[in-house]
């Protein structure tokens, strides 16, 4: 069933996409023009799917305290994020999930659904650098880039299907799972992909600032990150901007950031 409607989205797509180019794309939060045409609700139906299956095989942290962390933050980053970008289309309510992951990641996926690994917390030393990872994923979900790479992928794979030279059996979860941002690919989605990553770093360096966490932590947080990445591939090779290039990034937009965090509650989820 699943198979046959995708199948039925690649050609309509086929279809959409010179139109929609002719008609012009529609914008992220930042002002990124952008091409997303898959429905929002197979995209929540999609998230939710794949974060039943990662509920499936990875194990729930029990940990109250680390649990407790984990959601003020996440709550606190949620409710910025509404109010930072209030014309975006946000989930009603969002579950939230420590996974017993010793890897440092933590993801965000349409429908509302935050997954953080218990690992993370070894390297995100402090709330504010765990709401600058949160800020993060939400980010991604505020900016539909899931939808934007699903699209770019599905209308690939549409031509390719048109033409012979894709088949049905190919059109398989793992696709679906990497354009919702839980797998990484080389080729022509690469400078789309770190494009994506960029505009969530800036996304969620002013969300955490309206939180009332200091946009400094999130310098330090790559910091750490870098210093806990053993042989992190060249730039070129990654979907994720090299630790460097994100913290010029970063350091680029902190003046903005400061000033919100001036002007907003400091955030208390230390205990």
């Amino acid at each position: 069933m699943r198979l046959r409607f995708l199948l039925r989205l690649l050609v309509l797509i086929s279809i959409m996409l010179p139109l929609a180019l002719l008609a012009g794309c529609e914008e992220t939060p930042t002002g990124r023009s952008q091409l997303a045409l898959v429905p929002e609700t197979l995209m929540t139906q999609m998230g939710g799917d794949a974060f039943d299956q990662l509920r499936q095989r990875q194990p729930v942290s029990r940990d109250t305290a680390v649990n407790r962390r984990v959601q003020c933050v996440a709550q606190a980053v949620v409710t910025a994020a509404e109010a930072r970008y209030p014309a975006a289309d946000l989930p009603e309510a969002w579950e939230v999930v420590v996974f017993e992951d010793s890897s440092p990641n933590a993801f965000a996926l349409p429908g509302g659904r935050i997954g953080v690994h218990a690992g993370l917390l070894q390297v995100a030393e402090t709330p504010a650098q765990l709401a600058a990872v949160i800020g993060h994923e939400v980010g991604h979900v505020l900016a539909d880039h899931g939808n934007e790479r699903l699209t770019q992928e599905l209308g690939i794979k549409a031509v390719l299907l048109l033409v012979g030279l894709f088949g049905e059996e190919q059109l398989g979860g793992q696709q679906m799972m990497q354009a919702l941002g839980l797998g990484a690919q080389l080729g022509i989605t690469l400078p789309f992909s770190r494009a994506h990553e960029e505009e969530a770093d800036l996304m969620g360096l002013a969300i955490m600032a309206r939180a009332g966490f200091d946009p400094q932590q999130s310098v330090a947080l790559w910091r750490n990150m870098a210093a806990a990445g053993d042989g992190q591939p060249p730039e070129f090779l990654s979907t994720h901007p090299a630790h460097g290039s994100r913290i010029e990034a970063l350091q680029e937009a902190m003046e903005e950031a400061e000033a919100t965090y001036r002007a907003t509650t400091p955030a208390d989820c230390a205990g």
